[in-house]
């Protein structure tokens, strides 16, 4: 069975969800190369070291390993930093590949600073890159302008080569293999779409005052968010929301919003900075008892919350899929979502969710009022969501990637015995390339 080189720079996929840097992408790896690994892959998932007590090599499940690779700074810092660093994880990236003596068929890298690596290692090893952007700054940039957020040039200009020089490109969603032909001009035959996935076993649906009791909530109805804390998140519009839903709550008692994301004891860190803002906003507008950060979360803690809830809500400016609606799905907690990005492209509108526009608090704050006020439709979204659960298993999807990897080895390699072995010399040539 094949070997796979999988590539995430910036983000661990066994960090804590909800910091600044960690969120679906981290799940989207780990759980792939889980279910990898069961169909007989062997994978070496490389990342950057952010600890120097942490081992470079770690065992994590069988055929899985991940491998830390210095770059920088061993802490963590803002991921736009790395892309300086990003010399550095190349060559150490080749001395360790060659100092045990591994050859791959198949890169497999996630967002575009993973993306510049396994550019220059496909090249030197002769083997197909498989690259998956997850978000493109060019779309999210025009999504956040009015924040006055911006992604650097660097990552506009490097995603325009890496359409290019990708062997093959991975989406989520048609809307962004869409936007990739429209923008870029992409060749379509070069994105194949493949959404993301759940663990039916682990998101299922609890029995709500078990899952109130289990996780020690008081009897209260809550709405639920669960993310980075992140302006492109939307956080901002739900508290919003929530001022305008306390206008009604008339016919609504006992409402409470629970936030799970970030580091809510460090305001020192980027998370911790935004969340507080959004404490402060929480303060301004008078709804600090109806709101409760919870901080970053187990995740198998998780469908005890999403059972707990009434509604979850995905305000996001920019969403490339959003996991966390497959995951509150399967639990059998409806969702509401901004009509952006891949969260449009499977929420069907009054069937298996709600849209609403993005960055619109009223609208938002209806819908909520809507399904805390009319439990049988509420119950029917529930229902139709979670009919659907198991066409995004990762067993399915995971077939899915398999057969793509089966593909591209072929059209690059005709014989499956053709491994190549790195060269020494990557670095200069990668400082090279890094100042073009």
């Amino acid at each position: 069975m094949y070997r796979i080189a999988m590539i995430s720079v910036h983000s661990c996929p066994l960090a804590a969800l909800g910091g600044k840097e960690t969120g679906g992408m981290n799940v989207y790896i780990r759980e792939l190369s889980k279910e990898l690994a069961k169909k007989g892959c062997q994978i070496d998932i490389f990342t950057r070291s952010q600890n120097p007590e942490v081992p470079t090599v770690v065992p994590f499940k069988k055929g899985i390993r991940i491998v830390h690779l210095k770059a920088g700074p061993e802490s963590p810092y803002d991921k736009n930093q790395v892309w300086s660093h990003l010399p550095e994880f190349l060559e150490n990236m080749e001395r360790f590949t060659r100092d045990e003596k591994g050859a791959y068929h198949l890169i497999h890298s996630h967002y575009w600073l993973s993306g510049w690596i396994g550019a220059h290692m496909s090249k030197r090893w002769k083997i197909p890159l498989l690259h998956m952007f997850h978000t493109l700054a060019y779309l999210k940039n025009k999504a956040t302008r009015a924040l006055g957020e911006h992604e650097p040039d660097a990552r506009v200009e490097m995603e325009e080569k890496l359409l290019k020089q990708s062997d093959h490109i991975m989406v989520s969603n048609q809307r962004e293999k869409g936007q990739m032909i429209w923008t870029y001009g992409v060749p379509t035959d070069k994105i194949s779409v493949i959404p993301c996935g759940v663990d039916p076993s682990l998101f299922r649906q609890c029995d709500p005052a078990q899952s109130k009791l289990h996780l020690g909530l008081p009897d209260k109805r809550y709405i639920l968010f669960v993310g980075r804390i992140d302006p492109v998140k939307g956080i901002d519009t739900l508290l919003k929301a929530i001022k305008v839903l306390k206008q009604k709550l008339a016919t609504v008692h006992n409402v409470h919003l629970l936030i799970i994301g970030g580091d809510k004891d460090h305001a020192d860190s980027p998370t911790g900075s935004e969340m507080h803002k959004l404490k402060q906003l929480t303060a301004t507008l008078g709804i600090k008892n109806m709101v409760t950060f919870l901080g970053s979360q187990r995740q198998d803690q998780l469908p005890y919350f999403y059972s707990a809830a009434e509604v979850c809500i995905l305000p996001s400016r920019y969403a490339s899929f959003g996991m966390v609606a497959l995951e509150s799905r399967a639990c059998g907690t409806p969702v509401i979502a901004s009509k952006v990005g891949g969260l449009s492209s499977f929420i069907q509108n009054d069937v298996s969710g709600l849209l609403i526009p993005e960055g619109d608090e009223v609208s938002l704050a209806e819908k909520i009022h809507l399904l805390l006020t009319q439990t049988s439709f509420k119950d029917t979204l529930a229902s139709n969501a979670r009919s659907r659960a198991n066409e995004f298993s990762w067993p399915v999807i995971s077939r899915q990637v398999l057969s793509l990897y089966q593909f591209l080895q072929k059209e690059r390699t005709k014989s499956a015995s053709t491994l190549i072995t790195p060269s020494p010399d990557i670095l200069e040539e990668s400082q090279a390339v890094l100042h073009t």
